[in-house]
């Protein structure tokens, strides 16, 4: 019976080490040597892949980073355009309250000098009144008095209401911009989900197959030739009207600026920012994102184009740049390629429009 009993104790410490326990120790035995490997680099995790195919991996991340920016800017616009209407809303209810509570005390002080002269009654007044007209003259005028009262009364009551009204529209402000900010943040965790994913294919490659990418990028963007500084000169092709040219000189202004998503100047910019920025210097205010600034003008052809005409790339709209004449454009490539002068052939080109 002992031995039985002392058998039973001892099982538990036997299937510590067997099964999900042994894994579990096993886990955490091999933790440090798991922390120390995991910043060796992506070449482990994905050795089947050539060198073509990280480069391919690699802008198929820039390019859905880029989706991702614009729907972050989407969002971020969206977001201020709320905490801005909630605003406006509170401070309406708060103005709103406080033209109330004047109501509110000018009845309170009515009230208080009713109920003082209400024990007497309005026959015993006339009777002791030494100027029997002078009372009826001002029993008339408390009588329009009290009218009046009782339409501010109703007044208040509407003031109640329209204030009720405000904070529930408040709070449903609130909970459109509750929503908005969880979109935003979804977004830029995106981004830079994207982003990091890149610089971690990047990261498998030698230092001359790096090179090399670049190399091949930036011919894919215009190509040396055409990478440019603020002192490259103008294009021949004259831009149809001032506001125009001057979107144009703005853009001109920004090459070798650096590309940071979410950015809109005046140090840096992504695509929308750049195109936005520029036309901003022209006095015309154009929406945020790629997708929203195609319909902000003329919808042209590709054979109308004219400079400062907004052009479009991709299916779903997801790139812009300020077409300069030419065949050329300026624009905000990808993060590491800063603002360039590029050809409009060099991505699928997905419509134009004409702003101003």
């Amino acid at each position: 019976m002992a031995a039985h009993r002392e058998a039973a104790h001892r099982k538990p410490r036997q299937r510590l080490f067997t099964g999900p326990a042994a894994r579990t120790a096993a886990t955490l035995a091999l933790a440090g040597a798991a922390t120390a490997t995991a910043l060796e680099g992506a070449a482990q995790a994905d050795p089947q892949l050539t060198t073509a195919q990280v480069e391919a991996k690699v802008d198929r991340l820039y390019h859905d980073a880029e989706v991702a920016t614009e729907k972050y800017n989407g969002a971020k616009e969206q977001s201020a355009a709320s905490e801005k209407s909630l605003d406006a809303l509170r401070d309406e209810a708060a103005r709103r309250t406080e033209r109330l509570n004047t109501a509110r005390d000018a009845l309170g002080s009515y009230a208080t000098a009713q109920y003082r002269g209400a024990g007497i009654d309005p026959a015993v007044r006339l009777a002791l009144s030494s100027d029997p007209d002078e009372y009826l003259e001002r029993a008339s005028f408390e009588d329009r008095a009290g009218d009046r009262q009782a339409g501010a009364i109703n007044g208040v009551r509407r003031q109640i209401g329209d204030i009720a009204r405000l904070r529930a529209r408040a709070q449903d402000e609130l909970a459109v911009l509750t929503s908005r900010q969880a979109e935003l943040k979804k977004q830029k965790d995106a981004v830079r989900t994207k982003l990091a994913g890149a610089r971690k294919l990047l990261a498998t490659l030698t230092a001359d197959q790096r090179a090399a990418y670049e190399r091949s990028a930036d011919a894919a963007h215009g190509g040396s030739a055409v990478r440019a500084d603020r002192s490259t000169p103008r294009g021949s092709v004259a831009a149809p009207d001032a506001r125009a040219a001057q979107a144009v000189d703005f853009a001109y202004g920004a090459l070798g600026k650096p590309y940071v998503w979410g950015a809109t100047g005046p140090s840096s910019f992504d695509c929308s920012g750049l195109t936005q920025a520029a036309w901003r210097t022209a006095g015309i205010s154009l929406p945020r994102t790629t997708y929203t600034q195609i319909n902000a003008g003329q919808r042209v052809s590709r054979s109308e184009l004219a400079p400062g005409d907004l052009v479009f790339f991709y299916p779903g709209v997801t790139h812009v740049g300020l077409y300069i004449g030419g065949g050329q454009m300026i624009h905000a490539p990808r993060p590491g390629a800063p603002v360039r002068i590029a050809p409009i052939s060099e991505m699928p080109f997905a419509g134009a429009t004409r702003v101003a």
